[in-house]
């Protein structure tokens, strides 16, 4: 429909001209694919290099622009054992489940300091967590949320799964443009200083039986679905982590900087 190609024309445009027009210092970015992680595990990492980055910007902020040292950016690619997650500003009435019950499951549950309301973490879910300092792309949240949907978007059109957006509401939807729409992708981040944290989470496999017990991101009449419900097909994790990093790489314009070593064990300040 034009005007649905005439919204991705201003979508692409914006990008580039944020691109030409800010001053670029760092489009290195560190990829860690994290494998299986425990949700805090993951979670104290981020924290560690967030707040690492957002140190040096502060040092930085009265110097001349000629003796700033760039600032680093990260991806993190993981999947979590499962997990329910609580945004700040989320309501606890949307966890179905009592915590006297949820106890007794094989789920954990925290209350975290992204945005959003309640979602599932767990196996067969690639979650992506870019740490990145927007001021060496662009300084734009909407255009930064857009941008990852996008990306997500791209990925599931490779596997001819047709998803895209809902106005108001963040993430991404196969049969969004029905009355019947599926979430495929949560997303919620966490910024300060234009450094950003958290992200999105893809169903490639999940076993979604878990979202029997929460309201999904608190929208009580919206359904969840997986790539593999899509295709009815057996989808390699591996195939779609490197798609969605091609596509947040061609996106951002971003290049890819394999981390060599165990992040785990080099989580000190002076590592990062």
């Amino acid at each position: 429909m034009p005007h649905l190609w005439l919204s991705e024309i201003i979508f692409v445009c914006k990008i580039a001209y944020f691109v030409l027009i800010c001053n670029v210092k760092n489009k290195s970015v560190h990829y860690i694919d994290l494998g299986k992680i425990g949700y805090k595990n993951a979670w104290e990492l981020q924290e560690q290099i967030f707040n690492s980055i957002i140190s040096k910007k502060l040092e930085q902020r009265n110097m001349p622009v000629r003796d700033e040292n760039i600032t680093q950016n990260y991806l993190l690619f993981c999947e979590h054992e499962p997990v329910y997650t609580l945004g700040k500003s989320g309501n606890i009435s949307n966890l179905i489940l009592e915590k006297d019950t949820l106890q007794n499951t094989d789920t954990q549950f925290f209350h975290i300091n992204r945005g959003g309301d309640i979602t599932f973490h767990g196996p067969g879910q690639l979650v992506a967590y870019p740490i990145l300092d927007l001021d060496n792309f662009f300084t734009d949240i909407h255009l930064y949320l857009r941008t990852l949907e996008e990306a997500v978007i791209q990925t599931c059109a490779e596997y001819s799964v047709e998803a895209g957006r809902i106005p108001g509401l963040t993430g991404v939807w196969v049969g969004h443009d029905t009355p019947n729409p599926r979430k495929i992708c949560a997303m919620g981040i966490r910024t300060s200083r234009w450094v950003t944290m958290h992200g999105l989470a893809l169903n490639v496999h999940t076993d979604i039986s878990y979202y029997d017990h929460i309201i999904p991101c608190g929208i009580p009449d919206k359904k969840v679905t997986s790539l593999h419900l899509e295709t009815n097909t057996s989808v390699q994790m591996s195939d779609v982590k490197m798609l969605l990093l091609e596509k947040l790489s061609n996106l951002f314009s971003f290049e890819i900087n394999h981390y060599q070593g165990n992040i785990l064990n080099t989580m000190s300040h002076e590592a990062l």
